[in-house]
């Protein structure tokens, strides 16, 4: 039996190649994984001796020979190409073990590997005869095999074979990812216009995280990474509760993001269905939380809470008393751990920062709609005051709030705040006046003085009935309506100070 070993990762790889030759097997090798085995003291031939080729072209040129792929391709149940093994001097390889570079770690034109995919789609094609390991996790239980039954069963060649076939298309994914980018070429960056986006997408996911189960207990749920990316749920911790749901993940990832787009104070975010309905920013974070639950405990029950500073004992025993699923922060105290392990149900997750995907997708019937994502950036040189009234300081800061939270509310949005804290929050509906007097109605009384957020334009000035009926002072929109010249001289009529920022920020 003989297995061609040739690896970029090279964690068990020594191990893997004195298992193998403990139990008689030949082994063939090159470069780096050559060296190493050697250096470990194991038998092995290289490449070049078994085909009488050195690495030529600056090692463009290394595994391509017959004396390899004929041995990987070869079908023994087949006489012609018994015939043609014996002729040309082709022995037989049994095993292929081999990985390729993560070529997005550091993305060029030489890294662009041929005779190592070359290797593996061989070999996953022949899968028949020929077992193909990408993976070092699979080496404990392929030898485990090898040592029990002497070969490697049919289930598992065909499984390592499609483990295979994952792991060139995530490389040639992530190439084709970097010539969409704009990949140098020729000393000039070929880029695609700006307002368009890639004629093919290729995206290759990976099944991190089985979940408990999707939307609703009937329905399986996994969380899937994009390989060759990481995000902040790769480094994710959980420190206690139970597994993961699908609405687990989609709402806390929704918290995280709102927590970490509402400034650098002190903040907290509860979420109840992917939507916001607690909000507020302070001196300190205990403050925060306190205030962002006083805008709608009762939908507060079973949310899930986003702070963006460690957690204290004294916020965690204001957390424990509420009923909630998930509490996501980036450090926790000791003592406020203790606090919180006691609800055994609570899931508590430790998280670095996120970030934000280039790209959104969402399916449809055959496809997908694919957009780039929209990042709520705050520059007040783009806005304009377009009331007689400008806003005060205290005014100027609700807004800015208020702009950056109703951005993540279901449109038609309405966003009231009131230093500092969302009061009231109305979201998804399918017109604004009602989006509005449901903001209002949440706030009872607390948004006097405060600003009013609207995603998009008013469409008709009674678009304002909800800001004067809440008693909100300022307004925050996108403007671009055909009759924003009643809608802003109603706001003058009312005495309202209204900023117009130029963006829109639907979010269905």
């Amino acid at each position: 039996m003989r297995a061609l070993l040739s690896v970029y990762d090279k964690t068990g790889i020594v191990e893997l190649a004195r298992a193998l030759h403990e139990m008689g097997w030949d082994l063939v090798s090159s470069g780096g994984t050559a060296r190493a085995i050697a250096e470990a003291g194991i038998p092995v031939t290289d490449v070049a001796d078994l085909t009488g080729f050195p690495a030529i072209l600056g090692h463009r040129v290394v595994t391509l020979h017959p004396k390899v792929h004929g041995g990987i391709l070869a079908d023994p149940t087949d006489a012609e190409h018994r015939a043609d093994m014996e002729a040309y001097g082709i022995d037989a390889i049994d095993l292929v073990v081999a990985n390729l570079y993560p070529f997005s770690a550091d993305p060029s034109i030489e890294l662009i590997d041929i005779g190592g995919p070359a290797m593996v789609r061989a070999a996953a094609k022949n899968h028949a005869h020929v077992g193909i390991v990408t993976d070092p996790s699979r080496y404990a239980e392929v030898v485990a095999e090898l040592r029990a039954e002497g070969s490697l069963s049919p289930v598992t060649r065909r499984r390592l074979a499609r483990d295979a076939f994952a792991h060139t298309a995530a490389y040639d994914a992530e190439i084709l990812a970097w010539f969409d980018a704009g990949m140098p070429a020729g000393g000039t960056r070929v880029t695609e216009a700006p307002d368009e986006l890639p004629e093919t997408l290729t995206i290759e996911l990976r099944r991190e995280q089985v979940l408990r189960y999707g939307e609703n207990p009937h329905q399986v749920g996994a969380r899937y990474a994009t390989v060759g990316e990481r995000g902040w749920w790769d480094g994710a911790r959980q420190l206690g509760g139970k597994e993961m749901s699908y609405l687990n993940v989609y709402d806390t990832e929704a918290a995280w993001q709102l927590v970490h787009a509402i400034g650098d104070r002190p903040a907290a975010v509860v979420i109840k269905h992917a939507n916001p309905c607690g909000v507020a920013v302070a001196d300190d974070l205990l403050a925060a939380y306190t205030r962002a639950h006083q805008c709608d405990p009762v939908s507060a029950f079973g949310g899930i809470i986003a702070l963006n500073r460690t957690v204290t004992k004294a916020v965690a025993e204001s957390i424990a008393p509420v009923f909630t699923e998930v509490v996501v922060a980036p450090a926790f105290d000791a003592d406020a751990l203790e606090v919180l392990q006691t609800k055994k149900n609570l899931r508590i997750l430790e998280a670095s920062a996120p970030s934000t995907p280039e790209l959104s997708l969402r399916p449809i019937d055959g496809g997908y709609l694919v957009q780039t994502s929209d990042p709520v950036g705050i520059d007040r040189s783009t806005w304009s005051v377009a009331t007689e009234r400008a806003p005060s300081d205290a005014e100027w800061a609700d807004l800015v709030l208020a702009w950056r939270i109703v951005a993540k509310v279901t449109s038609n949005a309405i966003v009231l705040v009131k230093d500092g804290q969302a009061v009231g929050i109305g979201c998804g509906q399918q017109n604004r006046r009602d989006a509005g007097h449901l903001a209002a109605v949440k706030a009872d009384g607390r948004a006097r003085g405060g600003a009013y957020a609207s995603d998009a334009f008013f469409p008709f000035a009674d678009g304002l009935d909800a800001a004067i009926e809440a008693g909100a002072t300022a307004v925050i929109q996108p403007g671009g309506s055909i009759r924003d010249d009643e809608v802003i001289a109603a706001a003058d009529a009312a005495g309202l100070a209204m900023v117009l920022t130029g963006e829109r920020h639907f979010r269905h």
